[in-house]
């Protein structure tokens, strides 16, 4: 209407000028009226295509607005909670120092911690009552629209009572199998471990005598009996300072603990989850690094 040319208005519209005929003239027939009319002073638009003009440019108005990028998340200024369904291991080992660096330059954000069921990955990441799943082992089957991403590595190790005189410093497969064992119980209601795979490939199967809900209960059992348990390294380490218990290699078969993130695709793009995910990935890396500084030479 700016122009009242059709073949300018078509070149700022990138359109060509029998392009924008067309268009003309389909609306002039949807909407029954000639909208511009030719004067000796060019194309004038007629009464109903004034009273149009100011809805058409509040409509673009918001269409601009919605199809605008969203905002950039800033930790700075933000208080938002976010809620993360993860494992005894990183809620023990790696969220204190994971919290403590963020509040250094994100000082009102904060987290609640739960534990990772069924309900959650169904549900729970869709419905958005869960922001992220931290630390599961990989897993090769989960709910339709979820997405898993490799985070991190970690080596598994046993841990021992200290007056355990069945175990020596390292475990064959068969030993392996042959011990009593306790092992975390699995509430995530997804596959069978990983260690269980393993030895199942071997043709062996273990007998577990305690599933405990966190690891601090599991390494007391195996303090005061003499069953094994196998875990991530740096969880063992801490209870080698805490009881009486000892450190011992695992069978050389076993995989390594292949931490990932799952979070559901509906989010994935919003710009606080994408905030939450880049710095979890970016923690990962200085945490390999710290474990690899500190690694005897």
């Amino acid at each position: 209407m700016r122009e009242r040319h059709v073949t300018r208005a078509a070149e700022r519209l990138f359109l060509s000028q029998p392009a924008l005929s067309h268009a003309l003239k389909r609306l002039r027939e949807s909407l029954d009226d000639p909208l511009f009319i030719r004067t000796e002073t060019g194309m004038q638009p007629t009464p109903r295509a004034q009273a149009l003009q100011p809805v058409v440019q509040q409509a673009l108005a918001l269409l601009r607005e919605g199809l605008a990028p969203p905002a950039m998340f800033s930790p700075a200024n933000s208080t938002r909670r976010f809620t993360l369904a993860t494992t005894d291991y990183f809620e023990e080992v790696m969220y204190p120092p994971f919290l403590s660096q963020l509040l250094a330059y994100a000082p009102d954000i904060s987290f609640s911690i739960e534990l990772i069921t069924p309900d959650v990955l169904s549900e729970g990441l869709e419905q958005r009552h869960v922001d992220m799943v931290v630390g599961l082992d990989s897993q090769s089957a989960l709910p339709s629209g979820v997405i898993q991403t490799p985070w991190m590595d970690e080596e598994l190790v046993c841990l021992a009572a200290s007056h355990n005189e069945r175990v020596g410093e390292a475990l064959d497969i068969a030993q392996f199998a042959q011990e009593a064992h306790v092992e975390l119980a699995d509430i995530s209601g997804l596959l069978p471990s990983n260690i269980d795979s393993c030895l199942a490939q071997h043709g062996l199967t273990r007998r577990v005598i305690s599933k405990n809900l966190n690891y601090i209960a599991a390494a007391r059992v195996v303090a005061l009996t003499e069953a094994i348990m196998t875990l991530p390294r740096q969880m063992a380490e801490r209870f080698v300072t805490m009881l009486p218990v000892r450190l011992v290699e695992p069978p050389k078969e076993l995989p390594a603990l292949k931490m990932t993130l799952i979070q559901h695709g509906l989010y994935a793009n919003e710009p606080a989850n994408a905030w939450l995910y880049e710095v979890l990935t970016e923690f990962a890396k200085g945490f390999n690094h710290q474990k690899e500084k500190s690694l005897p030479e």
